[in-house]
């Protein structure tokens, strides 16, 4: 029974030691919302934004993750396929700071110094916070006051990562943001002309590419992952 014990962890202490490896590094890519303005594509990227993400990978198919990404959404009914946004001719244009922590979750056994598993599809899941202006009062016929407000989001989204080096990797990402707010395309009943109707939460969307440089790693993690 001792030497049981003794094996199990021993075993433990083994994974752990291979899993700690930590990823940093930057993305960039496109951005798109979903509400009551402009178009209803999910995917439609029509601004560009960019962050920092940091990965701490638990073991070979699972990394937790936190990101920073600067987010600038906008819409413009002139280009919606809804003949009555096109007739209406709102815009707008919103700039969101988010912060999100998750979870990723590899298809295969990822570990770029192993030249076996240095390719995989992954699934992602979130939890963000986002800052962004939202309307409270007209204060002149051709003047609005905004303030910034906090909200909160459900990132989930689908990637696919690789191997550029010993040191380096690639990931190409896309993900939808589900929010608790409608108010992203500064839709409110506080300003009648701004009280577009809308009945569901806005959503925003990043699509991009990303690039992290891997540390941290033991000396002995190809031998035991080998």
């Amino acid at each position: 029974m001792k030497n049981t014990i003794i094996f199990i962890l021993f075993a433990f202490t083994a994974i752990t030691i291979q899993s700690q490896t930590h990823e940093i590094g930057f993305f960039v890519g496109g951005t798109n919302y979903v509400g009551d303005i402009g178009r209803s594509s999910y995917i439609y990227p029509n601004e560009l934004g960019g962050g920092l993400i940091y990965k701490y990978n638990l073991n070979p198919r699972i990394a937790l993750r936190g990101t920073y990404t600067y987010i600038p959404v906008s819409g413009d009914d002139k280009s919606s396929e809804n003949l009555f946004r096109q007739n209406r001719g709102n815009n707008f244009s919103n700039n969101l700071h988010e912060f999100a922590v998750g979870i990723e979750f590899n298809f295969f056994d990822y570990n770029i110094s192993n030249y076996k598993t240095t390719f995989t599809p992954y699934i992602l899941a979130e939890i963000a916070a986002f800052n962004y202006a939202s309307p409270v009062e007209r204060t002149s016929p051709t003047t609005v006051r905004l303030k910034n407000k906090f909200s909160y989001s459900l990132p989930v989204g689908v990637g696919i990562k690789g191997r550029l080096d010993d040191h380096l990797a690639i990931a190409l990402e896309t993900g939808v943001r589900i929010t608790i707010v409608d108010d992203i395309d500064f839709t409110t009943d506080k300003i009648n002309d701004f009280n577009f109707g809308g009945t569901g939460n806005d959503w925003y969307m990043f699509t991009g590419i990303s690039i992290v440089y891997s540390f941290g790693r033991p000396p002995c993690y190809k031998g035991l992952a080998e």
